[in-house]
């Protein structure tokens, strides 16, 4: 079972964005069920790290800050 990481400030940024699941979800090619898990904290690839922080309007750097689970 892959372990949980409720971490991540996809949510939040999101949301300050004023943005919907779905809105998301269209823009990164993913499926809403998709953000829904990486929301809760699901792992997820680097690839899809990658569109969501792009469809955010965020930098490739900024992947720390959003994705604490990124320690390398």
């Amino acid at each position: 079972m892959k372990q949980v990481n409720a971490s991540n400030r996809v949510r939040k940024i999101r949301e300050t964005k004023m943005m919907s699941k779905a809105e998301l979800a269209r823009k990164t090619g993913l499926s809403v069920q998709t953000i829904d898990r990486i929301e809760k904290g699901f792992p997820c690839r680097l690839d899809t790290k990658r569109k969501i922080l792009l469809a955010l309007g965020l930098n490739l750097e900024d992947r720390k800050t959003v994705f604490s689970d990124d320690e390398e």
